[in-house]
């Protein structure tokens, strides 16, 4: 039997780099910690399995050493303490194949004769936060008077993401590496990032981050689309980021999703916190942490009454049951965008894009699935 001949660091480099432990994959491969020792060499076959396992290209394992793996857009996440956060295969996948369905969608939009996106770019960190949050409402028509038609917040949040796709912007909501069930996106280790362009600007949100953040995390990266920049975030409404550009998008997005006149009208100072903050999520169709922040800038709550209430708030959420995975056809437009699925479904019928290739995007094997998805969409009869 053949052995390979690869470097011992490679493959603990590979493990690690998969933020997996031994015992996660020693019943795969009971010989890995051996391995690692350099005591015993895989076979090639049991070389391609791990790099399989660990999200690892295989060629990577043969090199000398690691590659230096970078984020392949600006990271505005906030720096940890101690050394720069290694991004993982989950993060960096993710972000490639959104760049793909990008390119895919600007050529598409190119050869269509689209118009760039009058409102990529549109403001500068110099704009008025208030001014450019009036615009994003408006080009959105994601007013709060609309929005107090809606019967609960968690429907504007999917009207939010509905419009913003509709004037063009392309938003891809998923908690998952393309269709992989197995492979769940941290929300600890981003919330959003924005991929802007006068064509085809995109936003993805982590679908595994809770509900309420992810209002919150929308507004934010449709500030960087406006910015014309694009971005890795891990933004959160009550946070006061390092990054100039950063603190810019929050205030935007908290301007955005609640206008501070507006709210210093509705706010009562005398009335129980969480009742007056259930009332104001109602009133804003917001969520209650969204409304939380607010409170605080009117001077409702102390800097350390915020992170208080927060923190109490945000583990209410976290312990209500999500419901299940809902009816696939429905979700997959969701995951990656319902404009490119109709563009790319449209233009893999007329010949114009390759099954394998429009396949591979949507993150399927199936042309039954293809089809399927066609009709959910209304493009296939």
């Amino acid at each position: 039997m053949i052995r390979v001949d690869v470097r011992p660091e490679m493959l603990l480099w590979a493990r690690t780099r998969a933020r997996f432990d031994v015992p996660k994959l020693a019943k795969r491969f009971p010989k890995l910690e051996a391995w690692e020792r350099g005591e015993v060499r895989p076979t090639l076959k049991q070389l391609e399995a791990f790099a399989s396992a660990t999200y690892t290209p295989v060629g990577y394992l043969f090199l000398p050493v690691p590659p230096d793996e970078s984020v392949p857009i600006p990271d505005f996440r906030t720096a940890p303490r101690a050394q720069p956060r290694r991004p993982s295969p989950d993060l960096l996948d993710t972000i490639y194949v959104c760049q793909q369905r990008q390119e895919w969608y600007r050529d598409h939009a190119r050869s269509t004769g689209e118009d760039p996106l009058p409102f990529v770019g549109s403001v500068q960190l110099t704009s008025a936060i208030t001014a450019t949050a009036a615009a994003i409402r408006d080009a959105l028509r994601f007013d709060v008077e609309a929005r107090q038609k809606m019967p609960r917040w968690a429907d504007a949040l999917r009207a939010f993401i509905e419009q913003a796709d509709a004037v063009g912007v392309l938003v891809m909501c998923s908690g998952i590496v393309r269709s992989n069930t197995r492979r769940r996106l941290d929300p600890d280790e981003f919330r959003g990032f924005a991929i802007a362009d006068p064509l085809a600007p995109l936003v993805f949100i982590n679908g595994t981050d809770t509900k309420s953040a992810q209002m919150f995390t929308l507004a934010h990266e449709l500030a960087h689309i406006w910015l014309n920049q694009s971005a890795l975030s891990d933004a959160e409404a009550r946070r006061v980021p390092d990054h100039e550009v950063e603190r810019w998008c929050n205030q935007v997005a908290a301007e955005l999703l609640v206008p501070l006149e507006v709210m210093q009208r509705e706010f009562r100072d005398d009335a129980e916190l969480e009742v007056e903050m259930n009332r104001l999520a109602r009133r804003f169709k917001v969520s209650t942490l969204v409304v939380l922040r607010r409170m605080h800038d009117v001077g409702g709550l102390t800097w350390e009454g915020l992170w208080e209430a927060y923190d109490r708030e945000l583990d209410r959420l976290k312990g209500i049951a999500r419901g299940g995975g809902g009816n696939f056809y429905l979700t997959l437009p969701a995951r990656v965008s319902k404009r490119f699925a109709r563009a790319l479904v449209s233009s893999t019928l007329e010949g114009h894009t390759l099954y394998r290739d429009a396949l591979r995007m949507l993150g399927f094997s199936k042309l039954d699935t293809f089809d399927e998805l066609g009709r959910s969409l209304g493009v296939v009869a």
